[in-house]
C-alpha cells in the first residue's frame, strides 16, 4: 500500500461556497457549451461562436474518424479505416545476440537483451528530416509480477527468488531502439548501434545542486554522485536539444525495512511513503533495505537524463528538477529561449511544478544545452479561486525555506521537495499526472486523474468534487505565451464522468456523444496540428476499457470528445506520440490481462499473441490509416 498522501494542513477549502455547483459556476470556463448532472452547467453558446457552424447548423469538428463504442474485449479496437502494427512486445529481441524470449524461463541475462516490461512514455528522436526514420524511447514503469512469472501469484512475495527480482530489475528502465518506417509500415533496425537498454541496475550520475550532498551518499557511493540505476519511470518528456527524460514516479514501492522515528530521514521517508514494501528486491539486495541504506531512497525520485544519440553516455539525474514522484516531464521553449519543463506529483493532494531554465536554448551550438537542466528555477503552482495560478518559487532561505524549518540548503529543499511545496501553501490537487504545453497556443493541459479521497469539506476551486472518482482537465493560460511567467491563468476544460449520471457532476461539450465522454484521465498528448489526446488509467469504473479519446480545445466544440482506441481488458493506455507527418500514432498498452486475480496461468486476456504457451505482453502500437492520411483526419 502506499501511505505517502499529503497530511499537509495547506488550504482544500473553499469558503463561502455551498454546493458543487457554485464553484462550477466560478471557474468553468465561460466559452463551453456543457452538460451534466448535479451542480453542471449547460451555458448558451456565445455569440462569437456562430462561425464554428457549418452551413447545414452542425457545429465542425477537429478530428474527422469513425467514433467507436464503448466497451470491453480481449482484443483492442480502433475506428474503421485504421490499422495497429503490434511494433515492440516485452521480451522482443533489441541486438543482434538477443536470446528468444522464453517467458516460462526467464533469465535476467536475458532479459537486459530485450525490450522491458509495462511500456509506458514513448518519445521519438528523429534521425532524418523525413521523421520516418528514428530512435523511440520508451520507459519501462514497473512489472506485474504476478502476470510475468509462472507460479507466483498465489504467493507472493514469498515466491520471489533473487534471480525473478533480477530478472524484474532488468525488465525496468528505458529501451531505446531504432525504427524505420518503409511503405506505411515500421521495422526494428536490429543490429543497431543506437539499440539500448537502461535497466534498474545501469550506472548513472547524480547532477546538480544536491549532487554529492551527504543525504545521498551510501555505503556503495559515499560520494553522493553516481547511482546504480532508475526505476517505476512513468511518463517523460524529448528536450529540444533531443534527450530523453525518464520520469521516477513511484519509487517507494521497492523499498523494505524501516529507520527509527528519530532518525533524520524518518520525516522525509514518511512524506513519500517509504517503505512500501510491495517487491521483495530489499530481501536479496541490501540497497533495497532502507534500515541498512537509509539515504538509498533520496536517490530516487528524480527526473533522469538520457542521449540516445550517444549509447556510451551515462544517463545523468538532474536535481534540479525536484524529487517526487514525478509523472512526466514535458518541456517548451519561452519567447525568451528559455527552456520551462512542466510536471505533476501522481499522488492525491498533491502538487503542480514547473522549471525554468536559468540559460536560453541554442539550437546551433548543441554542447551549450548539454547541462541546461542543471542551472534554473523550480516553481510549485498555487490554483487561486479568482482563476491564477501564481508560481513559487522552492528557493532556499526565502520565506519558510529556512533552516528553521529543516532546510539548511538548496540540495534540502529539492531532496524534500514535498514537504517544501508544503510550507509555500501550494494547492493539494486530485492526481497531477501528464503536464502537456501546446507551444503554439501558450495553453498548458493538466491532467487530473482521480481522488477518491476528497470529502465535501475539502473541496477547493480547482478540485470542486468530492469523491472525485472520474478526474478532470485543466488548462492553464501562460500571458502571451510566455510559458515562464510566475501568473498564469486557469480554466476547467472538462470533469470527467459520465454526463447522464445525475450524481457525477460531469460536464462535457453537449456535442459528446455516449461514447465519447471518459474517466481517469492520464497521459495526454498534443499531435502535429495542436490538437489534443487524451489517455486514460481507471476507466474501467465507467464500464468500459481504457483508451484513447480527442479532446476539443477550441470554438463551439469544446469541451466535447470523442472515442478513437480502446485497449484490451485489464489494460491502460501510455505514452501516445505521433510521428513528426501525424501519419503514424504510437502507444503504448500496458500490464493487459491484469485484474482483480490475474495470473501467469489465468490472465484476463492474452493479448497480443492470443497463444495459450504465452502471457500477456506489455506492447508498443503503431497506429495508421489506411489510406495514409494524418491520424485523426
Amino acid at each position: 500500500m502506499d501511505d505517502s498522501e499529503n497530511t499537509s494542513t495547506n488550504p482544500r477549502i473553499l469558503d463561502g461556497v455551498s454546493s458543487i455547483g457554485d464553484l462550477i459556476e466560478r471557474r468553468l470556463s465561460r466559452r463551453t457549451l456543457l452538460r451534466g448532472g448535479a451542480g453542471a452547467v449547460a451555458l448558451a453558446l456565445a455569440p462569437g461562436l456562430a462561425s464554428c457552424a457549418t452551413s447545414d447548423g452542425a457545429q465542425a469538428t477537429r478530428f474527422d474518424f469513425p467514433e467507436i463504442p464503448r466497451g470491453s474485449g480481449a482484443s483492442h479496437l480502433l475506428p474503421e479505416g485504421y490499422s495497429a502494427q503490434v511494433l515492440l512486445r516485452w521480451g522482443d529481441a533489441l541486438f543482434a545476440d538477443s536470446p528468444p524470449f522464453t517467458p516460462s524461463a526467464q533469465t535476467a541475462a536475458a532479459q537486459n537483451r530485450q525490450f522491458g516490461y509495462n511500456n509506458d512514455f514513448i518519445g521519438f528522436v528523429p534521425l532524418d528530416e523525413a521523421g520516418r526514420h528514428g530512435l523511440l524511447c520508451v520507459n519501462h514503469e514497473y512489472t506485474s509480477t504476478p502476470l510475468m512469472f509462472p507460479n507466483v501469484a498465489s504467493d507472493l512475495p514469498g515466491r520471489m527468488t533473487a534471480e525473478l527480482c533480477a530478472v524484474e530489475r532488468a525488465a525496468h528502465g528505458a529501451s531505446i531502439v531504432e525504427i524505420r518506417e518503409t511503405n506505411g509500415r515500421w521495422r526494428v533496425v536490429n543490429p543497431s548501434r543506437y539499440n539500448r537498454r537502461v535497466t534498474a541496475d545501469t550506472p548513472m550520475i547524480l547532477t546538480g545542486p544536491a549532487a554529492g550532498h551527504p543525504r545521498l551518499a551510501t555505503s556503495a557511493d559515499p560520494s553522493g554522485r553516481s547511482v546504480a540505476g532508475t526505476i517505476n519511470n512513468c511518463a517523460g518528456g524529448i528536450t529540444p536539444w533531443g534527450t530523453y527524460l525518464a520520469a521516477e514516479e513511484n519509487f517507494n514501492l521497492y523499498f523494505v525495512g524501516a529507520v527509527a522515528q528519530d532518525h533524520p530521514e524518518a520525516r522525509n521517508h514518511a512524506r513519500y511513503g517509504v517503505p512500501a514494501r510491495i517487491y521483495a528486491w530489499g530481501r536479496f539486495d541490501p540497497r533495497f533495505d532502507v534500515s541498512r541504506e537509509p539515504n538509498e531512497p533520496n536517490r530516487f525520485g528524480w527526473i533522469v537524463e538520457i542521449d540516445p544519440r550517444n549509447p556510451e553516455a551515462p544517463p545523468k539525474k538532474r536535481t534540479a528538477l525536484g524529487r517526487f514522484k514525478h509523472e512526466g516531464a514535458e518541456s517548451v521553449v519561452a519567447p525568451d529561449g528559455r527552456v520551462v519543463l512542466y510536471m505533476g506529483d501522481d499522488q492525491r493532494f498533491d502538487y503542480v511544478y514547473k522549471f525554468v531554465t536559468a540559460r536560453a536554448y541554442n539550437p546551433s551550438t548543441p554542447e551549450v544545452n548539454r547541462d541546461l537542466l542543471d542551472d534554473g528555477a523550480l516553481y510549485v503552482a498555487r490554483f487561486d479561486e479568482s482563476g491564477d495560478v501564481i508560481w513559487m518559487p522552492l528557493v532556499h532561505g526565502q520565506g519558510p525555506l529556512t533552516a528553521e524549518n529543516g532546510f539548511h540548503s538548496q540540495a534540502d529543499v529539492l531532496i524534500e521537495t514535498r514537504r517544501a511545496a508544503d510550507l509555500l501553501g501550494a494547492t493539494p490537487m486530485d492526481r497531477p499526472e501528464d503536464v502537456e504545453p501546446n507551444p503554439a497556443t501558450g495553453r498548458v493541459y493538466v491532467s487530473l486523474t482521480n481522488n477518491s479521497a476528497r470529502t465535501p469539506e475539502n473541496v477547493n476551486a480547482a478540485n470542486p468534487r468530492a469523491n472525485n472518482i472520474a478526474g478532470h482537465v485543466i488548462e492553464i493560460i501562460e500571458p502571451g505565451g510566455d510559458f515562464t511567467a510566475l501568473q498564469s491563468r486557469w480554466e476547467i476544460l472538462v470533469l470527467c464522468g459520465d454526463p447522464a449520471n445525475p450524481e457525477a457532476g460531469a460536464t462535457w461539450n453537449v456535442a459528446t456523444s455516449a461514447n465519447g465522454w471518459f474517466g481517469s484521465p492520464d497521459n495526454v498528448a498534443i499531435d502535429p496540428r495542436g490538437r489534443l489526446w487524451v489517455a486514460t488509467d481507471g476507466n474501467e469504473f465507467t464500464g468500459a476499457d481504457d483508451g484513447l479519446w480527442a479532446l476539443e480545445t477550441e470554438g463551439a466544440l469544446r469541451g466535447a470528445g470523442r472515442a478513437f482506441f480502446r485497449a484490451p481488458v485489464g489494460a491502460e493506455v501510455c505514452g501516445p506520440r505521433f510521428a513528426p507527418d501525424g501519419r503514424t500514432l504510437f502507444l503504448a498498452v500496458q500490464h493487459p490481462g491484469d485484474g482483480s486475480s490475474a495470473s501467469y496461468e489465468a490472465p484476463t486476456t492474452r493479448w497480443p499473441d492470443f497463444d495459450a504457451a504465452t502471457p500477456p505482453r506489455p506492447a508498443v502500437l503503431a497506429i495508421r490509416r489506411n489510406d495514409g492520411g494524418a491520424v485523426g483526419g
